[in-house]
């Protein structure tokens, strides 16, 4: 039986206290995970700053070249899990086993991980706007600006020796949010997601085996109080959940909270007549992933043909049926945590019971699949006549969408908080809106997908400046040297 142990910064410990990590279909427990509790990470906590200092006497540029080398351990080698080894096929095969989500899918976020430590230093490029990155290390530097050039001096304060996490096992995709943290030299402190231990614990392997120190990344996985504790010992914390996180950390400096996206695709007055030539787009945007993540499609917005629109999709993802998660053309991820499948289609049909609504994918028979050991919900598309139903407000772990008819003048006003939002129109004054909107994260202008991310900007709020701040500085040259 694999035991996969808690990191207590490099060291691993057995804990008496056992988690089994089992097959979403077969109930065959694929592992054991030590348990840890909220004392043992207080205590681990006051080892934090060192976390820092070992990973700030690499170079940043020693610490780059360490992540694209991890990169191609990560997809291609077997590393260390725990007290035995894995093949990237046993990753993928033993992610997709305890998440739900199917094989090819596992295999494909493996390549966007990859693709972001290959291009790090890019990547750190854009997100530090051409800051010579030794200013993060050395907390101040000097840029060269205006013409003539004047030389101004520059101050980066890291805010923390770490960034604690707190990580779902809904989309191994969210993983890239924290890939660039060890190359601007801060320590990683992760609380794996209960059914998704799997990447936190390879990637480790890979950054160790790449040359990091050991001593500058922590796993603990856990329940409840584990989460806590690494949020209340971190003074800064990447979280993941839904609405109620999200707003229950709303304002605090200390927490970054991930949410649900309520992504969507605007079609403009200009193009709405031609929405055929974008129905691949639509269809992507909403089934890609099994519709896990926060940058999938939820909500289509029209101001006309949206009956014919929401038959169009439902007509090609309405079909769709499980399918073993090893077979090449799964699209759809098992529900694996009991009752969670039944709850969502119980929200569904309640919503349905309001005037305004129709079920455009019922036709293709029933959406709630259930199975011995977990369940399935088929894509489900919904027409609203206006922005007024409880469902337009709603988003789903799975290929789930409203298609909504709203007036163009009327769009921005009733949308809502919006990750990624795809507007397609060549309409210039509404272009201009859709930029000054302040509600609305990530903006695509123009027919692209909502899945389609530019890994050269940030994805929800930039990294750099949650970890470090800017500050006013000067120095005398007779007593500093740059």
């Amino acid at each position: 039986m694999l035991h996969i142990p808690i990191s207590r910064w490099g060291e691993p410990y057995k804990s008496m206290d056992l988690d089994k990590v089992v097959h979403f279909a077969s109930g065959e427990v694929m592992c054991e995970v030590s348990r840890a509790n909220a004392g043992l990470v207080e205590r681990d906590m006051r080892h934090a700053q060192r976390a820092r200092d070992v990973l700030r006497e690499i170079p940043i540029k020693e610490l780059i070249g360490m992540m694209k080398k991890a990169g191609e351990l990560y997809a291609n080698a077997e590393l260390p899990c725990g007290d035995g080894t894995q093949t990237p096929d046993q990753f993928a095969r033993m992610q997709s086993a305890t998440t739900g989500l199917p094989e090819h899918m596992c295999k494909f976020n493996m390549e966007k991980n990859n693709f972001v430590l290959a291009n790090m230093d890019n990547i750190l490029d854009s997100l530090t706007r051409g800051l010579d990155l030794n200013c993060l290390s050395r907390g101040y530097g000097i840029e060269t600006r205006g013409n003539p050039p004047v030389q101004i001096p520059v101050s980066y304060q890291a805010q923390t020796p770490v960034l604690g996490m707190v990580l779902p096992s809904n989309s191994p995709g969210v993983h890239t949010l924290w890939l660039p943290i060890v190359p601007m030299q801060i320590g990683l402190v992760l609380k794996p997601g209960p059914q998704e231990p799997w990447t936190p614990y390879r990637m480790a392997s890979a950054f160790i085996k790449a040359g990091v120190p050991a001593q500058a990344i922590a796993i603990y996985p856990g329940l409840g109080d584990v989460g806590a504790a690494v949020l209340a010992g971190s003074p800064r914390s990447l979280i993941f959940g839904g609405t109620a996180t999200v707003e229950q950390y709303k304002g605090n400096p200390r927490v970054q909270a991930h949410g649900p996206g309520f992504s969507k695709i605007l079609l403009g007055e200009d193009k709405v007549d031609q929405w055929e030539k974008y129905l691949d787009i639509m269809v992507d945007s909403v089934l890609m992933n099994s519709g896990r993540g926060c940058i999938n499609c939820s909500g289509i917005w029209a101001p006309r043909h949206t009956k014919k629109i929401a038959e169009a999709i439902a007509d090609r993802m309405g079909p769709v049926e499980p399918l073993p998660p090893e077979d090449p053309k799964a699209a759809l991820a098992a529900f694996t945590v009991p009752g969670q499948a039944d709850g969502v289609w119980k929200d569904i049909e309640n919503d349905l019971k309001q005037s305004g609504t129709w079920h455009a994918t019922e036709k293709f028979g029933p959406r709630l699949v259930k199975k011995e050991r977990c369940d399935y919900l088929r894509p489900t598309v919904i027409h609203c006549t206006s922005p007024e139903p409880n469902i337009v407000k709603k988003e789903y772990m799975f290929p789930f969408c409203t298609v909504v008819e709203c007036p163009q003048d009327q769009m921005l006003a009733k949308i809502g908080g919006t990750l990624v939002c795809s507007a397609i129109t060549e309409d210039k004054k509404w272009q201009r809106q859709l930029l000054d909107a302040t509600h609305i994260d990530r903006l695509n202008i123009g027919a692209l997908p909502t899945i389609k991310l530019n890994w050269l900007q940030p994805h929800e709020g930039n990294i750099v400046d949650f970890l470090f701040r800017a500050r006013a500085f000067q120095f005398d040259k007779d007593m500093m040297k740059v």
